[in-house]
């Protein structure tokens, strides 16, 4: 590939008006970054979402020259920019509509975005004693059980730097999702951080150099964060906030989402508590809990392997239901598992808790549950 195609995938996203879902579209089309870019107006006018002011902005070609800029920067400062159909870009993002078409990586060491166990932790920036403590509890316990999950968050003041801390204690690889172009790091009191991740993770973004710090920058970093993982885990949030956004974007990728719960007096603990009340989280306490809903096998100590053998007597018909269905089809999602038995999602969400919890079922990545043998 020549530095040209580099220059177009990374204009591409640039056109005003178009995000990732419309730029996939005009590849997918056109046939290549390029190709979209040597197209008449009269025939990008035929691409379905594409009105004049797009098709204008691509004929101009003015994102060429901010394109080339960029270029130059992450020549300069040794940074790897990953289009979406490369072998190394993120797979589980490569599974999101939306996710962006270049993703741009600074890293010192080697960082694998397709390890087989990759979780996202999110919360509030105003964290409490209780939310930290939980927080690296979490992050020790699995790093203690034997697992080397790549930590992801924000970088943000409250549980996601206690998350990126937490990993580096731990010698776990981090991720840091920004909000901004990698030519600065916010905010500025998590530069030292930074660079420690840089020698065990790395810091990533889709904005390219230049852009300026911005909240309304957050909603697009968020979806990086909630499709990049298998799970998410808010541990401390109020009733709004980017931490319930993170975990609502990763319900609508079918990702787990997990949430701690709190006192029910705290601010802090709103967010969580109506998640799992809503069903939209299943709820953990430790890294027990985390270890038991993805279905890892911890490698501290010998596991027994259990038969199981159900008793239906001790079942509600709707789980009975789901029970049959899965003993039938082997494995289902919780969109097919809720088609299949014609049950609603709220309904089988909750029975195939009450049943995980129960040891008859157990998850996998991606909302899919199997009967255990």
């Amino acid at each position: 590939m020549g530095e040209s195609e580099l220059q177009y995938r990374i204009a591409i996203e640039l056109i005003p008006k178009v995000g990732s879902i419309t730029a996939k579209r005009l590849i997918a089309y056109c046939g290549s970054a390029e190709a979209v870019f040597r197209q008449s107006k009269k025939a990008l006018l035929k691409i379905p979402g594409v009105g004049e002011t797009i098709a204008a902005e691509v004929v101009n070609q003015n994102v060429l020259h901010l394109a080339e800029k960029e270029i130059e920067f992450i020549e300069r400062y040794k940074i790897k920019a990953l289009y979406f159909t490369d072998p190394e870009y993120p797979e589980r993002l490569r599974q999101c509509e939306d996710g962006p078409v270049m993703l741009y990586v600074k890293t010192h060491s080697s960082i694998n975005f397709n390890s087989d166990k990759i979780i996202s932790i999110v919360g509030t920036r105003k964290a409490t004693a209780y939310g930290k403590q939980v927080c690296e509890a979490i992050v020790n316990g699995l790093a203690a059980k034997g697992h080397s999950p790549i930590i992801v968050s924000g970088l943000a003041y409250g549980i996601d730097i206690v998350a990126h801390k937490s990993a580096l204690k731990n010698n776990l690889q981090t991720v840091a999702v920004l909000g901004h172009g990698l030519d600065a790091i916010y905010p500025v009191a998590h530069r030292t951080v930074a660079k420690d991740m840089l020698e065990q993770g790395a810091l990533i973004t889709d904005f390219i150099s230049g852009t300026p710090f911005d909240p309304n920058n957050f909603l697009r970093r968020n979806r990086i964060i909630a499709g990049i993982s298998d799970a998410t885990i808010v541990v401390e949030s109020a009733l709004e906030g980017g931490a319930l956004v993170t975990a609502d974007i990763a319900n609508s990728y079918n990702r787990d989402v997990f949430a701690v719960p709190g006192n029910v007096t705290s601010t802090y603990s709103t967010g969580c508590n109506m998640l799992i009340k809503q069903n939209k989280a299943a709820l953990v306490e430790s890294a027990d809990d985390i270890e038991f809903l993805l279905g890892w096998s911890s490698t501290s100590k010998t596991q027994t392997v259990k038969q199981y053998t159900i008793n239906f007597d001790h079942f509600t018909n709707e789980e009975k239901k789901i029970i049959n269905f899965l003993k039938e089809k082997g494995e289902e999602t919780v969109d097919l598992i809720a088609l299949g038995t014609g049950l609603p999602v709220s309904t089988v969400l909750s029975s195939l808790l009450n049943l995980e919890f129960s040891g008859v079922v157990s998850s996998k990545p991606g909302k899919v549950f199997a009967v255990k043998n």
